[in-house]
């Protein structure tokens, strides 16, 4: 598949040959009153509005609360691979508490996964480990290899290495980042708008033969 996705709430999905599967029609939606007052997430800042907490390495050791998330298609782990806070934790955990860490990481280097810089890891769950989605983690029981993008920090590759489930996991390529799109790849009923990105050809017809 290929995927299109601007967040927090816009995603189109096709095949490799272009066909669509999928494609949302909120990225105008208005949040009624009932919403506003029935869910926790209502009064909680977007993320673009928070500012984490950075390392010497310039990696996040303390995320802010906010409300995260992202548009999902098919499999429910989608959203926890574009945003695996569920193998570090928000914040640092307790160092006088053992396995207060959600992961044991038992193997960490630097390497590329298509084309691109990426941080790998041989992670085992502890017990504090939680999936961010309910029956789908992204490690097994045991130990998993994971590769987190150095820029955009999506999940871009897991395989379980022990276990009933070894070999499983997942696989994807980041193609762009930040680039220019238009609004007619999330909606419902396109508006035909002009790719600016494409050169639109002016042609000048021939008036009158003078006489």
């Amino acid at each position: 598949m290929r995927a299109w996705l601007r967040r927090p709430n816009a995603l189109r999905v096709e095949t490799l040959d272009g066909h669509l599967l999928h494609s949302t029609t909120r990225i105008n939606a208005s949040r009624s009153l009932f919403y506003a007052v029935g869910t926790r997430t209502s009064w909680m800042l977007p993320p673009q509005l928070t500012t984490p907490v950075y390392d010497d390495d310039g990696l996040v050791r303390r995320r802010p609360e906010a409300a995260y998330g992202d548009p999902s298609f098919g499999d429910p782990r989608w959203a926890a691979v574009l945003d695996p806070v569920e193998l570090g934790g928000t914040e640092p955990a307790p160092t006088e508490l053992p396995f207060s860490n959600a992961v044991r990481v038992l193997g960490l280097e630097e390497t590329t996964h298509a084309g691109r810089a990426v941080f790998e890891a041989v992670l085992a769950p502890n017990r504090t480990y939680r999936a961010a989605v309910a029956g789908h983690p992204l490690l097994g029981p045991y130990r998993t290899r994971v590769r987190i993008d150095a820029v955009t920090a999506v999940c871009v590759s897991s395989e379980v290495l022990e276990g009933p489930a070894a070999g499983s996991g997942h696989d994807l390529h980041i193609l762009g980042v930040d680039e220019y799109m238009l609004d007619d790849l999330f909606v419902e009923h396109p508006a035909n708008l002009t790719d600016v990105r494409r050169h639109v050809p002016w042609v000048v017809g021939h008036g009158p033969q003078p006489s």
